[in-house]
């Protein structure tokens, strides 16, 4: 989780903050509007001036969370491009980052998901199409990298990153983010 950055900006990008923090703290469902606009310094009239409800808040900050994981992704290839092993290690080990934080608590997307029981929420479409995304991302990286059978890898691949996330919540097992990493370097590179 970011700092909080609430004093220095403008009303809306405050509540967005605002509504991150709170967000990944609390969950959605728990979280208010009056929380919101408490944390944010604001009032209740300014967030519903920037965003017509709290489903509106939530689906924007989602938006921002999406995009946020995407950059990674796309600052990898920038940075190791032609070097699609190293991308794939690159994002495992952005998720190891997480997991180390001492804020952690879990994958925001998954824990999202867990509040979201309407099939058809569009909060809930915005995390699914986010998910198949990041694992066609993985798919055509296994490919570029001529990994065999790499759909199948990439599955592999998506079951460490996703199952590292709930045992680092769950605290099950000790040093998730390094024993993470080992296993997808030796997926990806094979035993050393």
């Amino acid at each position: 989780m970011r700092p909080s950055r609430v004093p220095q900006l403008a009303p809306k990008e405050r509540i967005l903050d605002a509504a991150e923090e709170l967000f990944f703290a609390e969950g959605i469902s728990r979280v208010t509007v009056e929380g919101i606009a408490a944390k944010a310094q604001s009032t209740k009239m300014t967030v519903y001036r920037h965003f017509d409800s709290k489903e509106v808040l939530v689906l924007e900050w989602l938006r921002l969370l999406v995009d946020r994981y995407s950059r990674v992704f796309d600052d990898l290839s920038a940075r190791h491009e032609g070097d699609p092993k190293t991308q794939i290690l690159g994002f495992a080990e952005f998720i190891a980052n997480d997991l180390s934080a001492a804020s952690y608590r879990g994958c925001p997307f998954t824990n999202s998901l867990a509040e979201l029981s309407e099939p058809e929420s569009p909060a809930r479409l915005i995390i699914e199409e986010h998910k198949e995304r990041q694992f066609a991302r993985l798919v055509a990286l296994c490919n570029e990298a001529t990994l065999p059978e790499a759909e199948e890898l990439a599955t592999e691949l998506t079951y460490l990153m996703e199952g590292a996330q709930v045992v680092a919540q769950n605290k099950s097992v000790e040093n998730v983010g390094e024993k993470l990493l080992q296993m997808v370097r030796k997926k990806v590179s094979g035993p050393a």
